[in-house]
């Protein structure tokens, strides 16, 4: 913007460049086109001239009219043009000199908001992160929150929407992306010196990083700090070119209205104000006196009106009064000790008014520079001179000491002195070179008596000799500045002569000044002299130029201030002093008539005014170049005669524009500098508040119906102040309320209703993600207000929450058919859909109604904190609508099929952790869907399970499954999707696993059975039945089942059928055993099999999966559960004492086979000759020990597959006990039937034999020795020791066989 100081030869170039494309309109011709109210505000070239070229038209009546359309609409752009002109002289003048408004410092700070192209941009950089094209390292957990937010907000088509009307800043995105990690953050477990806090400022600078992508932070700091000051405080320069831009107007356009306005020059803002105060009051009594009032509510307010409009203005005057007379300056001056507002009204009461001579205070600061003598001969070059300096009653300052043949200082003395007519003496004095002289010699003087309209350069000047000086040419070089002080508004030497002061024509020295805002005195003052001789207070004076009055000899220019009942006569001697003088006391006066120099008059008529244009001020000189350009008109436009509040509607509504269309987030907010504008505009034009705030609202709402985000608090504002004014509680000091008023006012009322309900209706769209924050519960607070009946009496709450509840019945149908049409289930309309497909998308639009009242919880369930019973209802109804879709998928699938389930889960799952929903309408009804295909699921489970178990123990081939698996290659467990319930014997392969399940009629094992329990050595129908009760069991828990009665229904039968189905297994189990054991052999050649410990390991997994698979607490349940533990506890017994007695068999065959050489049987003595009569000739093998060692080899290879393959070893422990006690009981009995009778050597060979090696073995196994060494074993030990020892002597030795030697035996035998 051009400096307003600029040199006239620059604004001239300017003006002159401009002017060629202005051209003033005249008689007869043609308006050319300037803009329209949208364009950027030029005056453009003529375009509608009789020789201007244009279109060809059809027919010349067709021409005509497009002429005529022609000329009307430049015809309107032209008073467009006019009009904003003369508003923007208006607000120039409010900038220039504001007494009434500050800019305020307190509104919230407005974020920078995103346009499509930024939004579009942070998408890219977020998909660059997530394709890894960036450089920023993070885990797995960030990465999927950033994700997560990418897919659910960025790439939202709300946020796009709220984009799209201006509401939504930078800020909005990192505080959505914050609410979304805290709930992640926290979930994370715990990491020892790690805090959560910690992470969450690291995953939010890591955010920042991302959205700030490439872009220097330096430079976006440095940005962000030029926009918040921009924001905060503007100073005059800025608020100038902020409102050419709003208002369209030209750099030249403002130049020349700057100028002109002398907005500049306080004073004369100041002179403004008064006589627009002066105006206001005298239109108040033309309304009082002619009767035209506008049309209130009431006659009595009629009255009132008038009162306001005085009181108005006297509060503008105190306003004005309080400002300080020296902005600026170290002087203050003295109030008037009276009251303003009757000062300015009641002109005529001068004697309470009358000023003192001592009220009238001046201070003047003079600076004195002394730059050198002249003409000083007479002193030796060499001899010291020096200057002296005082003002007459102060103090005396002395220059520095010079040689008289240079004498120069320049040197500076600073005075303060009261007077207006200082005398300032200036010596000069030579050091004295006698020996008596006291007193330094005196050479010359000069005595000064300057006046602030003095020149300020240096002058010389002749100075007055003494006799100590021969030379009669001397001269001081000096320079005298006399500041005027702020109070002081003119001064010079006038001609004066009146009735009451000034009685005789004299010259004498005035001063204008002003001691408060509405107080001036024009004073005389005298040389030396403080105070004024005499003064004239100008209050009710009116000034104007007059002709030279006859017989007043002396002064050249008149004129002459008039009131009632004196006239007071000044003359200046030049014409440009009289035009100054003028001026000044036309702004002290307040007076509505702008007196017009008779040189102006004369210069109006003539074209060749150059020359008399140098005897004007400057000032004259912008208005003459003003009045050139078309200016004129709106410079001296009376500002009282114009219809403000249509103005100010104008100036509101294109400032709002410009507001909406900046780069902050502004919500509606003007900026603090529009605010301190359209403040000081409404208060210094009498525009009324609740006029001021229904056009407001009417913008703002305006705006809102065209898709802009205006801030509910904002309107609110506007709203309660308009209701307060109409209903009677002045907010703004105004009891007065036009019908106007009341009728726009509610008009506006029903409109806000409207446009609230539809946001309200329209929240997730309106308020996406809680955005702007605290938005929706403004609006619901605003709607609360708008439907009160009055401001004092509170709606019921009934009708409000009536009101919000129809609003939340339309807004669940239109989220619900948002979401259909997003998830294109009415593509298929019309067209045949499978089952599967119907159920899928069934599924998916379940998803995404989850995700809508998920949404709506964490995002808006705190504006509706006061109508929480509002959002269930919501709630219920939007799940009510899906309801219907959700029966419709479920009765087109088959009887057959279990594929529904996990809609359940996935509905159920959400619906049982929501403290509101839980239970409510819909989840009853999904329960009550739900019940019976539940209950014939577990039906038809019993049954399939009962099935197999029977087919599968008649197949059974009893080997172990490691022995069916351990073949085939390793199978990962499957990923099961946990929010599906793992649902065995689907028909159907069901979302999220990998595997498919079996059909309901074969269960056969999965290959990947073993990986899931720990015992791998059942039965493969044993292990198959484990499995489905487990899995079956666990899709009942996963179910969740929320009613707590046919939870426990559904946990009890399980379980029960659980015991039945593992009783079964275990009684055929048992069954099997005996009949496997039964046909086998009976011999040393008997072998465990697996299949034997494989029926073990089905007892030990029978007991494990009983513990978990049936474990109940209660009664008669828990009753059953124990005899089940005891049916397989008596099982397992009945197994080992089996076991057992297959083993006692064995040993009894080998002990039959020995009784044989029992003595005095004939088969002993021939077995006995034969032996001895063939070792003669060769070697004969050990008769019996073949029967030894096969009976060894039989239980060490029996103990080593029980100890391998049963996975009991309780069971063990307690097989082997039993059968070491049996077989030992055994031999004791055999040997005691035998008690009189000596064994055969090799009967012995064989007992030691065996006895010790079972001895040796079992103790191996773990057997305890109060076991080992019971009785029966010391009894058989001691038998065979002595029968040892008897056939030693008998037989000559046992060939190594003893039973004490036993170890070394031992060594040799293996």
């Amino acid at each position: 913007m051009l400096d307003p100081s600029s040199s006239e030869e620059e604004s001239d170039g300017i003006v002159e460049e401009e002017s060629k494309e202005v051209t003033a309109p005249q008689a007869g011709s043609r308006i050319s086109p300037s803009r329209t109210s949208e364009s950027s505000g030029g005056l453009a070239p003529s375009s509608g001239g009789r020789n201007s070229a244009r279109p060809t038209s059809p027919s010349p009546s067709a021409a005509s009219e497009q002429e005529k359309e022609e000329v009307e609409k430049l015809q309107r752009e032209e008073e467009e043009r006019k009009k904003k002109l003369q508003l923007y002289v208006f607000v120039m003048r409010c900038v220039a000199y504001p007494f009434n408004a500050k800019q305020p410092t307190d509104m919230a700070r407005r974020q920078q908001k995103i346009t499509k192209q930024q939004l579009q941009q942070t998408k890219d950089r977020f998909q660059a992160f997530l394709n890894g094209d960036t450089q920023i390292v993070a885990d797995e957990a960030f990465i999927n929150a950033v994700q997560s937010y990418y897919e659910v907000f960025l790439k939202s088509d709300r946020v796009a929407k709220m984009v799209q009307s201006g509401g939504f800043s930078a800020n909005d995105c990192r505080e959505v992306f914050k609410r979304h990690i805290e709930k992640r953050v926290r979930s994370l477990p715990e990491i020892d010196g790690l805090s959560k806090e910690t992470v969450l400022s690291s995953w939010m600078a890591k955010f920042d990083t991302i959205y700030r992508g490439d872009e220097d932070p330096r430079k976006a700091q440095q940005r962000m700090t030029a926009s918040a000051a921009s924001e905060l405080i503007l100073s005059k320069d800025q608020l100038y070119e902020m409102f050419q831009n709003i208002l369209g107007i030209k750099k030249f356009e403002h130049q020349l209205l700057y100028q002109a306005c002398q907005l500049d020059n306080l004073d004369e803002q100041a002179a403004q104000i008064r006589r627009e105060l002066d105006g206001r009051l005298q239109m108040a009594d033309q309304i009082a006196r002619g009767g035209k009032f506008p049309k209130f509510v009431s006659k009595e307010m009629e009255a009132m009106y008038i009162e306001e409009l005085k009181s108005s203005v006297n509060q503008l005057m105190a306003n004005l009064e309080s400002m300080p007379v020296s902005k600026g300056g170290e002087f203050k001056l003295q109030k008037l000790k009276r009251g303003h507002n009757t000062s300015i009204i009641d002109m005529g009461q001068e004697d309470e008014n009358t000023l003192s001579k001592s009220d009238v205070v001046l201070s003047f600061t003079l600076e004195v520079v002394i730059m050198e003598v002249q003409g000083l001969k007479s002193l030796a070059p060499n001899r010291i001179v020096y200057c002296t300096m005082e003002v007459e009653g102060g103090e005396k300052l002395q220059t520095d000491q010079a040689e008289a043949s240079k004498p120069t200082w320049g040197t500076q003395g600073d005075f303060t002195t009261t007077h207006p007519l200082p005398a300032v003496k200036v010596k000069l004095f030579t050091e004295s070179t006698g020996v008596l002289a006291l007193e330094d010699k005196e050479l010359g003087r000069v005595v000064l008596h300057p006046t602030p309209n003095s020149p300020k350069q240096s002058e010389l000047h002749k100075m007055t000799l003494t006799k100590a000086c021969p030379d009669h040419d001397l001269k001081i070089k000096l320079a005298i500045r006399m500041d005027k002080p702020q109070n002081m508004k003119h001064s010079g030497y006038l001609w004066a002569f009146g009735k009451n002061v000034w009685k005789r024509w004299k010259k004498r020295f005035f001063v204008l000044v002003q001691v408060s805002q509405y107080t001036f005195a024009m004073c005389s003052y005298r040389e030396k002299k403080s105070e004024p001789q005499e003064l004239l207070q100008l209050d009710g004076y009116t000034v104007d130029y007059t002709d030279p009055q006859p017989g007043l000899d002396g002064g050249r220019a008149f004129f002459n201030a008039v009131k009632e009942g004196d006239t007071v006569i000044f003359a200046s001697d030049d014409e440009q002093d009289r035009i100054l003088w003028v001026q000044a006391m036309y702004r002290a006066t307040g007076q509505s008539h702008k007196p017009v120099p008779p040189t102006q008059v004369q210069k109006l008529n003539s074209k060749g005014g150059a020359s008399a244009q140098m005897d004007a001020p400057i000032s004259q000189f912008y208005a003459d170049r003003a009045q050139k350009h078309g200016m004129d008109e709106f410079i001296s436009a009376n500002p009282c005669s114009f219809d403000h509040a249509s103005l100010f509607q104008m100036v509101q509504r294109l400032t709002l524009d410009h507001r909406l269309n900046d780069t902050f987030c502004c919500l509606g907010w003007f900026s603090p500098g529009q605010v301190f504008v359209l403040d000081e505009y409404c208060a210094r034009n009498g525009v009324r508040g609740c006029h001021r705030h229904l056009c407001y609202l009417r913008d703002l709402l305006e705006r809102a119906d065209n898709g802009a985000m205006i801030d509910p608090t904002l309107l609110h504002y506007s709203f309660a102040f308009c209701a307060s004014h109409v209903h009677g509680n002045r907010p703004d000091g105004l009891s007065t309320v036009k019908v106007d008023e009341k009728e726009r006012f509610e008009e506006i009322k029903e409109r806000l209703r409207v446009i609230l309900e539809n946001q309200i209706i329209h929240f997730r769209y309106c308020f996406p993600f809680g955005r702007p924050e605290g938005a929706l519960k403004a609006t619901l607070s605003l709607l609360e207000r708008v439907l009160m009946k009055d401001i004092v009496t509170p709606v019921p709450q009934e009708e409000v929450k009536g009101v919000i509840r129809k609003c939340l019945e339309q807004a669940a149908q239109l989220n619900y058919q948002r979401i259909t049409e997003y998830a294109k289930i009415e593509e298929n309309a019309g067209r045949l859909v499978t089952p599967a497909k119907k159920l899928e998308e069934t599924i998916r639009l379940a998803e995404l109604v989850i995700e809508v009242l998920q949404q709506n919880q964490e995002h808006h369930a705190e504006a509706f904190a006061w109508w929480t019973d509002l959002m269930v209802e919501h709630a219920e109804n939007f799940l009510a609508l899906y309801a219907v879709d959700m029966d419709a998928a479920l009765e087109i699938q088959s009887p057959e099929s279990w594929d529904s389930f996990p809609l359940f889960q996935l509905l159920n799952d959400f619906l049982r952790t929501d403290y509101h929903l839980c239970n409510g309408k819909f989840h009853k009804h999904l329960q009550d869907l739900y019940a019976p295909l539940v209950v014939r699921y577990v039906d038809l489970m019993e049954s399939s399970i009962a099935q197999s178990i029977h087919r599968g123990f008649e197949r059974e081939s009893w080997e172990p499954v490691k022995s069916l698996t351990s073949n085939l290659p390793n199978v990962n467990l499957p990923n099961v999707n946990l929010q599906i319930p793992k649902v065995p014997n689907l028909p159907v392969p069901v979302a999220g696993l990998s595997v498919n399940l079996p059909q309901m009629p074969s269960f056969s094992t999965p290959s990947w059975m073993a990986a899931i329990y720990d015992s791998d050595n059942g039965s493969g129908t044993s292990e198959d039945l484990f499995w489905k009760l487990d899995a079956l069991q666990t899709f009942i828990r996963d179910l969740h089942w929320p009613e707590e009665e046919f939870a426990k229904h559904l946990e009890s039968r399980i379980q029960l059928m659980s015991s039945d189905m593992i009783e079964n297994c275990v009684k055929r189990t048992r069954m099997a055993f005996e009949s496997k054991l039964t046909k086998s052999s009976r011999s040393t050649d008997f072998r465990i099999s697996p299949t034997i410990c494989t029926m073990f390991n089905v007892m030990v997994d029978a007991k494990d999966q009983s513990a978990k698979l049936c474990a109940m607490e209660m009664g008669q349940e828990k009753q059953y559960h124990s005899q089940i533990d005891d049916l397989i506890e008596e099982s397992v017994k009945d197994m080992i004492q089996l076991l057992v007695a297959k083993f006692v068999v064995i040993l009894e065959s080998v002990l039959a086979k020995i009784s044989r050489y029992d003595e005095g049987t004939l088969f002993s003595s021939f077995l006995s000759f034969t032996v001895k009569a063939a070792s003669k000739y060769v070697d004969v093998p050990k008769p019996g020990m073949d029967v030894a060692d096969g009976y060894v080899t039989f239980v060490r290879h029996s103990q080593d597959m029980l100890r391998d393959k049963v996975n009991e070893e309780v069971y063990i422990e307690r097989l082997f006990d039993q059968w070491y006690t049996a077989t030992m009981n055994l031999l004791g009995t055999w040997l005691t039937e035998r008690m009189d009778q000596q064994l055969h050597v090799y009967q012995l060979k064989i007992l030691i034999r065996i006895a010790k090696k079972k001895y040796r073995d079992f103790r191996l196994q773990g057997v305890l020795d109060s076991t080992l060494n019971s009785k029966l074993y010391e009894t058989v030990r001691n038998r065979l020791t002595l029968e040892e020892a008897t056939a030693s002597v008998r037989e000559g030795g046992m060939q190594g066989i003893s039973m004490k030697d036993s170890d070394e035996e031992d060594e040799e035998d293996d």
